[in-house]
């Protein structure tokens, strides 16, 4: 039987594409500082151990990434810290600076100059493992000393078998064509499970709300093997310098389904939610990017602008998982997707040529 030549010219394209994603993932990140090799360490637990004028210089030293039963601390389980000074590169410029710390084992909170800027599971007495969770922490640029010492301080908690960080490419990464916001809205977001359509009206008591890193998946952050309907929330103010501009709010990838609300009004949804969980149906909306078009008028300069994101997961992880996460012009939102699809459509003339 000789093969058929479409099936086998599809074959070939569905295997070429999915290289090509692969290669633009990995080209997409460049490294700025590589954290590989040797970093300060010490069992125990101390919140200053996070400033970054504590002297360290009596600590043991610890390579990373490595189990730290396999750097001399065999058996130990409990807290401990890592500690690394660096500098910037004199030439960074930015836009967009990320912490990899690949997985952590089992829970951390990672600082970069005393400024928490991510964590993943739960410490005691509310213990929460996340193993499994790769860790990547977008770090605002303002954190940053650009001439001097910097200093990266990451909590440790394991509870039982191998601890610390023992894999991934540790550093610092950044994407030079990355999706830059005008207003960068990452970082922590008030968040709670269940369902209150009254949740996104901007008058809300937000006291017993938990306080979690976007963009990054629930499941790492203390609300393991949750699926159902969670809400986020998240207060910013307007600067006058983007009044009277076309603007997109962009909320990055989500699991599953959203309705994303400003100042009480609907903006943009992804899929269907039905208020009745078992009617909710969801296929490939995990995968889509989320950038929802804000009517003129509808943000406030200079006051407190809320967004509130209502997100149903049907199973395996949930939430606002990747970014970029905040407001940008209408014109540089439409340039950077026309720019992103002259570039498919001349891999695909490459590849028919």
């Amino acid at each position: 039987m000789k093969p058929n030549r479409k099936i086998l010219r599809y074959g070939l394209l569905v295997i070429f594409i999915n290289l090509f994603s692969q290669m633009a993932v990995a080209q997409d990140w460049e490294r700025l500082v590589n954290l590989k090799g040797w970093w300060k360490f010490s069992i125990g637990d101390d919140m200053n151990w996070a400033n970054p004028s504590y002297n360290d210089n009596d600590w043991e030293e610890i390579k990373v990434p490595a189990y730290w039963e396999d750097e001399g601390f065999y058996g130990y389980n409990g807290y401990a810290w890592y500690r690394k000074h660096f500098k910037l590169p004199e030439d960074f410029y930015g836009p967009v600076v990320y912490l990899h710390l690949g997985t952590v084992d089992d829970v951390d909170q990672a600082y970069i100059n005393g400024k928490l800027i991510g964590f993943s599971g739960s410490f005691p007495p509310n213990y929460q493992t996340a193993y499994n969770a790769y860790r990547k922490y977008p770090v605002p640029l303002k954190y940053f000393k650009k001439d001097g010492d910097n200093v990266i301080a990451v909590r440790v908690y394991d509870a039982e078998l191998g601890g610390g960080i023992p894999n991934g490419d540790i550093g610092l990464y950044f994407m030079p064509n990355a999706l830059i916001s005008d207003i960068n809205l990452e970082g922590d977001w008030k968040f709670k499970t269940g369902d209150n359509k009254e949740w996104k009206k901007n008058n809300i008591n937000e006291k017993d709300w938990s306080t979690v890193f976007v963009p990054s998946n629930w499941e790492s952050q203390g609300f393991n093997n949750y699926d159902g309907f969670a809400w986020y929330r998240k207060t910013f103010k307007f600067p006058e310098n983007l009044k009277g501009k076309k603007l997109v709010l962009m909320v990055g990838k989500i699991d599953d389904l959203d309705e994303v609300y400003l100042n009480g009004q609907l903006v943009g949804s992804t899929g269907v939610i039905n208020d009745d969980p078992s009617k909710n149906r969801h296929d490939n909306e995990y995968s889509q990017f989320r950038g929802y078009y804000i009517p003129d008028g509808l943000v406030k300069v200079n006051e407190d602008n809320v967004i509130a994101v209502r997100v149903y997961d049907g199973y395996l992880v949930g939430g606002i998982y990747e970014g970029p996460v905040g407001i940008i012009t209408q014109e540089r939102y439409t340039k950077f997707w026309r720019e992103m699809k002259k570039k498919k459509k001349n891999i695909f003339e490459l590849f028919f040529e």
